[in-house]
C-alpha cells in the first residue's frame, strides 16, 4: 500500500507532525488479530488463528469463558448456538434453557453448562453469516478451542516465522460468572501460570472491560492488563474512566475505535486527545476493533449501494481507517483483517521516515 497526496494528509490531520511528537526511531505499533482473520475464516478457529499468523500479526485475541468446571475456552458468547452446532446436537437438546445476560433474557445453550470435553466436540460456524456469507461454507469444518491449545497456536507460530506472537485474552463477564461461583481471573492467572506465563515479559495480555477483573488478576499474576474501554451495547457514547485510576491497575488500554476517532465528524479523520491523554498517564493504548464491513465502518468510509440488502457486509474502506489509527500513534490496533493491517503499518511508517529524510 502506498500513501497517496490525501493519504498522507490524513496523517497531519490525526497530528503525526503536530509539534512536540519525536518521529525518531519509534517502536512499531502490533497488529493484534481479534479473532484471527475472520474475514475469511471462522473466527476464533485454528484456520482463522494460523492465517493472521501468516499474514503478520503479532498478537492472536481470543475472548475465554468458562466450562461447567471453570476451563477456559475461545468464545466471543457464553450463549453457543450462533458460533456452533450445538442446536442441531440432538444429545444436547435438553441443555436449552433461558438466562438473564446483561439484563436482558437470552434462550439458548450457555458454554457453563457443558464440561470441556463437551464443549471441544462442537464445531464452529460463522456467528454473522449476513455480514461474511462467505465464512458459512466453512461450518463444522473446526471444532471449538481452549485457552492451552489458543497459546500452542501461538508458540507454534512463533517457530514457523521466526517471529514472536503473543496472545491477548480477554475475560468475558467475570461479574456474571462469578455469581454462579467460577472465577475467571483467578483461573486464568493459574493456566498461564501453569503454562510458563507469569511475567511482564511474557507475551500475553489480559483483558477485562471490569476493573474488578484486573484488580483481582494482578494480585495472582505479573502477566500485563489491559481495560477494555466499549461502547454500550444500546450504542450512545462509552464512558472513559480516569486514566491515573486506570493506571493503578493497568498498563494499557483497549478503546473502541470510536474513542480515538470521532465517527460523527464530518472530515474524516477527526482524531480526538485520547492516545495523548493516556500515554500521558503511562498506559499503552491499543485501539479496537477495526473491521471492513460497511456495518463496521464509520460512516464516511462506507462504500457501495445503501438500498442494497447487502450493504451492511460490503467492504468499505478500511485501509484509511487502519491509517489513521496507526497516525494517531496508538502501541497496537485491534483488526480481524491482518493484512490488511500489515500494509497500512507500512505506508505510516514509510511515510514517517519520508518526514525524518526531508526534515533532514
Amino acid at each position: 500500500m502506498r500513501l497517496t497526496r490525501r493519504a498522507f494528509s490524513l496523517l497531519a490531520a490525526a497530528g503525526l507532525a503536530a509539534p512536540g511528537v519525536a518521529l525518531a526511531e519509534p517502536i512499531p505499533p502490533a497488529i493484534i488479530a481479534e479473532g484471527g482473520s475472520a474475514e475469511e475464516r471462522i473466527e476464533d478457529t485454528h484456520g482463522a488463528l494460523d492465517l493472521a499468523i501468516n499474514q503478520g500479526c503479532d498478537f492472536l485475541q481470543v475472548d475465554v469463558v468458562p466450562s461447567k468446571e471453570g476451563a477456559l475456552v475461545a468464545r466471543r458468547d457464553n450463549e453457543l448456538s450462533a458460533s456452533t452446532d450445538v442446536a442441531a446436537r440432538s444429545e444436547f437438546a435438553a441443555r436449552k434453557t433461558t438466562k438473564t445476560i446483561d439484563g436482558a433474557d437470552v434462550t439458548g445453550w450457555f458454554a457453563e453448562d457443558f464440561t470441556a470435553d463437551e464443549l471441544k466436540t462442537l464445531l464452529c460456524r460463522e456467528a454473522q453469516p449476513k455480514l461474511r456469507p462467505q465464512n458459512v461454507k466453512l461450518a463444522g469444518k473446526e471444532p471449538v478451542l481452549d485457552l492451552a491449545q489458543v497459546l500452542q497456536i501461538a508458540r507454534d507460530g512463533c517457530v514457523r516465522t521466526a517471529r514472536t506472537i503473543g496472545v491477548c485474552v480477554r475475560l468475558l463477564r467475570p461479574a456474571y460468572f462469578a455469581g454462579q461461583g467460577l472465577y475467571l481471573a483467578s483461573r486464568l492467572a493459574s493456566d498461564l501460570t501453569t503454562l510458563g506465563y507469569a511475567s511482564p515479559a511474557a507475551a500475553v495480555w489480559v483483558q477485562a472491560s471490569e476493573p474488578d477483573a484486573l484488580k483481582t488478576f494482578g494480585q495472582l499474576s505479573k502477566v500485563r492488563r489491559m481495560l477494555v474501554i466499549d461502547r454500550p451495547t444500546g450504542g450512545g457514547p462509552a464512558t472513559v474512566p480516569t486514566l491515573t485510576d486506570v493506571a493503578t491497575y493497568a498498563e494499557a488500554i483497549a478503546p473502541d475505535q470510536d474513542l480515538l476517532l470521532d465517527p460523527a465528524a464530518a472530515i474524516f479523520p477527526a482524531p480526538t486527545t485520547l492516545a495523548l491523554d493516556a500515554h500521558s498517564a503511562g498506559l499503552k493504548v491499543f485501539s479496537r476493533t477495526a473491521r471492513a464491513e460497511n456495518a463496521f465502518l464509520p460512516q464516511l468510509l462506507r462504500k457501495g449501494d445503501k438500498r442494497s440488502s447487502a450493504y451492511d457486509g460490503q467492504r468499505g474502506d478500511v485501509d484509511k481507517l487502519l491509517i489513521a489509527l496507526f497516525a494517531d500513534r496508538v502501541d497496537g490496533v485491534a483488526t480481524d483483517v491482518p493484512d490488511a493491517a500489515v500494509r497500512a503499518r507500512k505506508a505510516v511508517a514509510d511515510a514517517i521516515a519520508e518526514a525524518q529524510r526531508k526534515r533532514g
